[in-house]
């Protein structure tokens, strides 16, 4: 894996983050603050770039366990910012009720309604305090292989992690001092009880950001399991459509 600085790329994210949110004109930031590690990275990041009085956390459980929201929670006392807690189970249990007679849903339809509907607050909340940008918290191994939800976690206005793979996350997250509870429990989106994200994947991250890695450098696989190499590859094939505008037919004369 590559060397790196964490404390000099904090400050460069830094930068990138506070030229984007004033090319854009944008009055701060909205962070959905999940209790993981990527989201507490990003609103750190945010908060060093911005300040804390631009950047709003929200908290939106839905069907989420307590300690996930008590460590969002610390994570916004832990930086200072302003959090609001919205609980989205109602609105999800309803939107389920209006399909129930017509439709018959699978886990993932279900499970996939979760991060569309807090996208949807996060955009509400940022418009209705004036230009709030919705901050991104996917990083390299998430986006290349399609483990997020399209117009869910993946509607977003900009991704300060998308290059960085998770094992770098982690480093920067000691830099930045997130909580250590927060940088070693196990990785998940929450959807349902006792989900991981190695879990449901079905590869560690470190496994996943080796061969990233050595594709985006060009270099071989030796000493990697072909079948992971393969399984990475099938996956990233299959999300290229999450990582594109929707094509358009095109008249040719």
């Amino acid at each position: 894996m590559r060397t790196l600085d964490f404390k000099n790329l904090s400050v460069d994210i830094q930068n990138w983050i506070k030229n984007y949110i004033d090319s854009a004109n944008a009055d701060g930031v909205v962070v959905g603050l999940s209790g993981g590690i990527d989201s507490s990275v990003t609103a750190s990041l945010c908060v060093n770039a911005i300040g804390k009085k631009k950047v709003i956390g929200l908290g939106l459980p839905c069907e989420s366990t307590i300690e996930d929201l008590e460590d969002a929670k610390l994570i916004s006392r832990h930086l200072g910012i302003e959090f609001m807690i919205i609980d989205l189970t109602k609105p999800y249990n309803q939107f389920l009720e209006l399909f129930h007679p017509v439709i018959k849903p699978n886990t993932i339809s279900n499970a996939n309604i979760k991060p569309r509907l807090r996208m949807i607050a996060l955009y509400y909340v940022g418009q209705s305090l004036g230009k709030y940008l919705v901050a991104g918290t996917g990083n390299r191994a998430e986006l290349a292989i399609g483990y997020f939800t399209k117009y869910g976690d993946g509607g977003v206005d900009f991704e300060p992690l998308g290059m960085l793979y998770k094992s770098e996350v982690r480093e920067l997250a000691k830099v930045l001092e997130i909580p250590k509870n927060i940088i070693e429990k196990p990785p998940s989106p929450g959807l349902w009880p006792g989900q991981t994200d190695e879990g449901e994947i079905g590869l560690m991250y470190n496994t996943i950001d080796e061969i990233l890695y050595r594709m985006d450098n060009n270099l071989g696989f030796e000493g990697v399991n072909r079948e992971d190499v393969n399984k990475v590859k099938d996956m990233m094939k299959k999300a290229e459509h999450k990582l594109l505008m929707p094509p358009m037919f095109e008249i040719t004369q």
